[in-house]
């Protein structure tokens, strides 16, 4: 296992005094950034203009910022409108309530009409923390995925939630950014290469015996994993398909064809997420032996954050499990077909 160089990732990867950013600090920075670019771009919320990072562009371009309140729905609809007029705009909120309460006028106003809208969704998966299960959103990219027209990206930090937002920026049609509340480790750096559709390996080796393909800041976990397995000789590379759709199928077919077995991480219900997209792919183009680490039918519940990972799975041991799992299913199958 090595650090693949062209990467450029954080020198203080692998220490304890690696930096922690939320990957929402990004976003905001990114739209700011965004809007200073582009005189169109503009940004609404719904009463949450301070937790979604939307503060600071709120007060440099308080003319292009558009508090809707308590109004999920209503922010779909006016962003479509706006969209409709030349702006980009992105609206904000919570995921459980955009694109969790707002799906239907996502689909119809935005979707349908392959509006220029962009969909921040805050506070996704079990890193809430205290707020519990009903302000986890465990089943937004598969939400978000299922409707044409929309690109999905769930950044695996800050840095790369800042590069996510302005490349969406200039993206034309519907897209939606998965953004975290906590602190996650900074992986990547801003020499790190970032483009939407298009995956990055973090982690190579020279004969990998298990590929992991990750999404959001739960790819630092898979990254330890696979540290730790290289101490016990089991050769593993991580993927990070920050870019769910389009999936970069490519990058994931060779990774299938080099390893022969595949894992996925990501902080999200098993079904219809990042796993349910890979395999998709894998069933259609190339049928491999695949794990999935993710919550299993389950809603989440008030804890911190760590200790929600480790309960639902998620965490470290739990993931080298699985890379041992599926390692052993490939040695039967390749053992059967001698």
């Amino acid at each position: 296992m090595k650090i693949n160089s062209d990467q450029k990732l954080n020198p203080k990867l692998w220490e304890v005094s690696i930096e922690m950013v939320p990957t929402r600090t990004g976003f905001g920075e990114g739209l700011l950034q965004a809007g200073e670019a582009n005189k169109n771009v503009v940004a609404l919320t719904a009463d949450l203009k301070d937790s979604t990072k939307n503060d600071s562009f709120a007060k440099i371009f308080p003319e292009r910022f558009v508090e809707l309140g308590v109004a999920e729905q209503n922010m779909a609809g006016v962003a479509s409108g706006m969209a409709a007029m030349g702006k980009v705009p992105f609206i904000s909120s919570y995921a459980v309530f955009s694109p969790g309460r707002n799906w239907e006028h996502i689909r119809t106003t935005i979707c349908y009409n392959n509006a220029n809208v962009k969909i921040a969704g805050h506070h996704t998966g079990l890193s809430v923390g205290p707020d519990g299960g009903s302000h986890q959103a465990l089943e937004d990219i598969a939400l978000t995925r299922v409707l044409p027209n929309m690109t999905v990206v769930a950044p695996c930090d800050a840095v790369e939630a800042l590069k996510a937002t302005l490349a969406l920026a200039k993206t034309v049609g519907p897209a939606y950014l998965r953004l975290t509340r906590e602190k996650t480790p900074v992986i990547t750096t801003d020499d790190s290469p970032f483009e939407i559709g298009k995956a990055n390996l973090l982690l190579d080796a020279d004969k990998p015996q298990v590929g992991i393909v990750a999404c959001g800041p739960i790819i630092y976990q898979a990254l330890r994993a696979a540290k730790k397995l290289a101490d016990e000789h089991i050769s593993v590379v991580v993927l990070n398909m920050h870019t769910i759709k389009p999936l970069d199928k490519k990058s994931l077919i060779d990774l299938a064809k080099r390893t022969g077995a595949l894992v996925t991480v990501e902080e999200h219900q098993q079904a219809g997420g990042l796993g349910s997209a890979v395999a998709e792919c894998l069933a259609e183009e190339l049928p491999t032996p695949i794990e999935f680490v993710a919550v299993d039918d389950r809603f989440g519940q008030s804890g911190e954050p760590m200790e929600l990972i480790e309960h639902y799975g998620l965490g470290t041991d739990s993931i080298i499990e699985k890379v041992k799992l599926v390692l052993a299913r490939k040695n039967r199958i390749g053992h059967f077909n001698k």
